[in-house]
């Protein structure tokens, strides 16, 4: 049976950087495809903003296997940004979504600057409410490095997709970096509307009977529970460091975990992992959130943003 969040008298629109979301409650790319596969449990529409799975301009067969491995509190992933291509979100993904009525924001993946730029460009006459730019991306022009872990990359990238639409543009960066205020602000200085953080940690598994790694690659993307302090802290620095908007993500599993994001300074929240354990997390976090507004008489959830006292 298909959920919905319950009726409530609390305000629960957000602005995020120009995108507006019926309530805070987003997916974490890659945790939700395109919202298809979720539409039984929950309804997609009811959602603050769908996030798309990363898009690169032709499609990537992603890493080889096994490329999952679950970890105390969490879970590690080498799956390479798998995805067929931009033609089929545009064809296929992104008028579902717009039949149903649901806000869709594409996670837009490149190996290079100018493959951003391509993808921006592809989806500018698609139904598109937002775009979110995943800097985690290795550089191949660059030997590989990540992106998103340089300044000067970081503004270049974000310099050009703003140069190629007027749409909101948020800006994920990755944990794995030394000062992650900094990245924030390079982002922020070259156009970013907003910026969504963390992506994963680096981690690895390995199984002790066989003396191999648990994954193909050796070395994956940490998620789950087991972040959360982690993406806590960094969200709250983030907030401090910028003007724009922030969108928090790691280990949120229920409503009281998005209210400390947004505490924290988040103006807005991403489920990720907890959809692979509970296909109905969205919509709990959203109730969740609205429970605690209710028990806490918060008429608007704006009231949240940034409410931490320290």
């Amino acid at each position: 049976m298909q959920r919905s969040p319950k009726e409530t008298s609390v305000k629960l629109a957000v602005n995020l950087g120009g995108l507006a979301m019926k309530n805070p409650v987003t997916t974490a790319s890659g945790t939700f495809g395109a919202g298809r596969e979720y539409h039984d449990f929950v309804d997609v529409a009811a959602l603050g903003a769908v996030t798309t799975k990363g898009v690169s301009l032709n499609g990537w067969e992603g890493n080889a296997s096994p490329r999952i491995a679950e970890t105390a509190s969490g879970m590690l992933n080498s799956i390479g940004l798998q995805n067929p291509g931009v033609a089929h979100l545009k064809e296929v993904e992104l008028p579902w979504l717009a039949s149903i009525g649901a806000t869709a924001m594409v996670n837009v993946s490149g190996h290079s600057f100018d493959e951003y730029v391509a993808v921006i460009e592809a989806l500018e006459e698609a139904p598109v409410a937002a775009y979110e730019v995943n800097i985690s991306c290795p550089n191949v022009d660059a030997g590989g490095m990540t992106m998103g872990c340089h300044g000067p990359s970081v503004e270049k990238v974000v310099s050009m997709c703003r140069a190629a639409t007027k749409r909101p543009l948020i800006v994920k960066l990755t944990p794995n970096v030394t000062d992650v205020a900094e990245i924030a602000r390079a982002a922020e200085a070259a156009g970013a509307d907003a910026i969504s953080l963390i992506n994963t940690l680096l981690g690895m598994a390995i199984d002790a009977r066989t003396r191999t790694p648990k994954l193909a690659r050796v070395v994956g993307g940490f998620s789950g529970p087991a972040v959360k302090p982690v993406a806590l802290r960094m969200v709250w620095q983030v907030a401090q460091a910028v003007k724009v908007p922030v969108l928090g993500m790691g280990g949120i599993s229920t409503g009281e975990d998005a209210v400390e994001f947004m505490l924290a300074g988040a103006t807005a929240v991403a489920v990720g992992t907890a959809n692979f354990v509970n296909p109905t997390a969205t919509v709990d976090v959203i109730d969740g959130v609205i429970d605690y507004c209710e028990e806490q008489g918060v008429a608007d959830v704006n009231e949240l943003i940034g409410a931490l006292t320290c």
